[in-house]
């Protein structure tokens, strides 16, 4: 697909107008008006540990199932999703052929496809071999840069190639290239000496060599070696997450020409003639835009100084990473023994029927995401979602007019910014045509490059057209939400846009905590670290002045400095400027759904409910959105890995920089989490 960029993968109102809710129904899904009270831990101190507070007797009675990493209210929802698009699919298996709409069809023999286990297994290696006599039969570093550029394969690169959306010229396509080539998540799992990390790295070693073996190959264990070291090499000269998360960095457009210059080891020509990205357009000799610009000519280098042999192997067992699912099952279940094992501490595959769901909604999302809304987002919840995300809007123009650290100047251009925000609820306006899409039943390996085939030749058809921003970067069925900066949009998919999140049975204080802070949360990515960057029509361009943006870098670098502290694990410590940008976004949308809470109040005092008031249900209810158990190895490599810190400090962070908090729940100093007043970040 044609990607622009997306600021935030897990959705976090502001507005004097009220929810649309009623202040209180009965028949909320959790609890009488929304919190499940049963769940709280009332044995901790709010002020030691807010997230146990409201989750700790959950969290201790809840079990992880053995095929996820973690489970709570994301998890539980993201269940409910897949049996949801089970039951479609196990709808579309009882229709008549003849019924089945060419979509239907393509979505029926795919899933039919992956599910028959036996089949794949009957058939061994055979529908790869094709692809493996390739790699294998590579003899120059030529054909070795060609095979790296191969969308089909889409085995491992150095670089990685898109087409996205020039953020200097968001109305143009562009061609973006990053540095590629790792197997591990991070450059530091091959870089850090923590014991539990040199633990991975020989786990992930075995596992290379283990694969080669499967794959008949001999002498797999020296080999093995070889891909590491290489591997290493190119972690080395790799930039680190926090760098390559800052816009201002990664932005570095360049003609093809200059990119050779860049470059020169690389055998450019290979890999772009394999793309078949024309080297030419509108404008004269093509444009590409490199991101970590100053690894580029090292990773050349490596490239150059490295065998083709070791490349073969290298390749091979990046290939059999990539098709592991559609492979025979010993493939399929080494890989998960890393990958779902080992990173992620699951001991059990999700079901092929689960898995199978997964893949269709990855290839043919938007077509099973047509009949997901038809069946379970009705009209009248886009109608209510439409309105509580414009609410907020005009809640957050209110908190924007009274900032006391914005000047005129900048606030001028801030509002102007959220006046040109595009809400995007439930799914799209315009629904992908799939008829390129050719699905054979019976070829999985074949389907599945047919699909990558098919969402890059899309891309080529129109590299020189308009930027199409109908365009959607999840599906209906998603549960999360974003902020695309180049199209200055909040997106919001119908998956999530019920309890509890949203419950229009709940309390509207619990309904503020939670998608209140959520669609607050996308919000504010339009105005954190690197959000902020883009104006109003989703250009890189800056539009703050100068006073104005160090007074707020200054409060960022305090809730840096904040989140460093926070340690997941015992000597695991949270990257605080890796996760700069979400825990802005979590900041600030906590704060701003409290802010439009009261607004909807409109001078009214809050009703108590339990013996808890509006602030403390607010707070409650944010915290039980963000009730996660996770296991010690997601923990780990989410916190190594990921721009979003994981559930616990998600929760913990936001609370202690909010005034409210400390009056709501009597937070006093000397309890863990305590912030003297002149050390809470207050952002928006």
């Amino acid at each position: 697909m044609s990607r622009s960029k997306i600021s935030s993968t897990l959705v976090f109102l502001c507005g004097a107008v009220a929810l649309a809710v009623p202040a209180l129904a009965a028949g909320a899904q959790l609890g009488t008006w929304g919190v499940e009270l049963s769940g709280m831990d009332k044995a901790v101190a709010p002020g030691d540990d807010f997230f146990r507070y409201v989750n700790g007797k959950y969290l201790a009675t809840v079990v992880i199932p053995p095929d996820r990493s973690s489970i709570g209210s994301f998890q539980q929802l993201q269940i409910l999703s897949e049996e949801r698009l089970k039951a479609i699919v196990n709808d579309l298996a009882a229709k008549p052929e003849a019924s089945l709409a060419p979509e239907e069809k393509k979505l029926r023999d795919l899933f039919d496809t992956f599910t028959d286990t036996a089949a794949i297994d009957a058939a061994g290696l055979k529908p790869a071999q094709k692809d493996l006599d390739y790699l294998n039969g590579l003899q120059t570093l030529p054909d070795v840069a060609r095979a790296m550029a191969s969308v089909k394969l889409n085995t491992a690169s150095v670089y990685n190639m898109g087409i996205g959306v020039d953020d200097k010229n968001p109305d143009n396509y562009s061609v973006n290239l990053s540095q590629g080539g790792l197997g591990l998540p991070d450059r530091d799992y091959y870089l850090k000496g923590d014991a539990e990390i040199v633990k991975t790295r020989e786990a992930y070693r075995k596992y290379l060599a283990d694969m080669m073996d499967l794959a008949g190959m001999t002498d797999s264990a020296a080999r093995a070696d070889r891909v590491m070291a290489l591997e290493t090499e190119i972690a080395k000269v790799s930039w680190n997450r926090a760098d390559r998360r800052d816009a201002d960095k990664i932005y570095n457009p360049m003609p093809v020409s200059a990119l050779k210059t860049l470059a020169p080891e690389f055998p450019w020509d290979n890999f772009l003639a394999e793309s078949r990205i024309p080297l030419s357009g509108p404008r004269g000799e093509r444009q590409v835009i490199v991101a970590e610009k100053s690894a580029f000519g090292p990773l050349a280098k490596i490239f150059a100084a490295t065998p083709v042999s070791t490349w073969r192997d290298y390749l091979v067992v990046h290939y059999l990473h990539t098709f592991a699912a559609y492979l025979p099952s010993k493939f399929d279940n080494r890989d998960f023994a890393f990958y779902g094992t080992v990173l992620s501490g699951r001991t059990q595959q999700l079901d092929r029927k689960t898995r199978g769901v997964h893949l269709l909604d990855n290839l043919l999302g938007e077509a099973l995401g047509k009949l997901y809304v038809a069946r379970y987002f009705p009209p009248e919840s886009k109608a209510k979602a439409d309105l509580l995300v414009s609410n907020l809007l005009k809640a957050y123009e209110a908190d924007i007019n009274t900032l006391t650290w914005m000047t005129p100047a900048t606030r001028a251009k801030a509002l102007d910014k959220l006046h040109r925000f595009t809400p995007k609820i439930g799914y799209p306006t315009k629904w992908r045509d799939y008829s390129d899409f050719r699905v054979v039943k019976g070829d999985m390996i074949a389907d599945v490059q047919a699909g990558a085939l098919y969402e890059w030749n899309r891309d080529l058809a129109r590299i020189n057209q308009p930027v199409d921003k109908s365009e959607w970067g999840m599906t209906p069925s998603t549960i999360n939400a974003y902020y695309n900066p180049s199209f200055n949009e909040i997106v919001f998919p119908a998956a999530i846009l019920q309890a509890p999140f949203f419950d229009p049975k709940a309390d509207d204080a619990v309904n503020y905590g939670a998608i209140g802070a959520v669609i607050g949360h996308e919000i504010s990515h339009g105005f954190d670290d690197q959000g902020s960057k883009y104006d109003g029509k989703g250009v890189f361009q800056d539009w703050w002045t100068k006073e104005d943006r160090a007074a707020f870098d200054e409060r960022t670098k305090a809730l840096v400095k904040q989140y460093d502290a926070f340690e997941p694990l015992p000597g695991l410590h949270v990257i605080g400027q890796n996760t700069l940008g979400e825990n802005i976004a979590d900041n600030a949308g906590l704060a701003i759904a409290l802010k439009a809470y009261r607004l909807s109040l409109k001078g009214r005092k809050a009703p108590v409910l339990d013996g808890y008031t509006g602030d403390q249900r607010l707070f409650l209810s944010f915290g039980q959105v963000w009730r996660t158990k996770m296991r010690e190895s997601a923990i780990r490599t989410q916190t190594m890995s990921n721009e979003h810190t994981v559930a616990e400090f998600r929760v913990i962070g936001p609370t202690r920089n909010m005034d409210a908090w400390y009056d709501s729940f009597d937070v006093k100093p000397g309890q863990k989490y305590y912030l003297a007043p002149a050390e809470r970040v207050h952002l928006w």
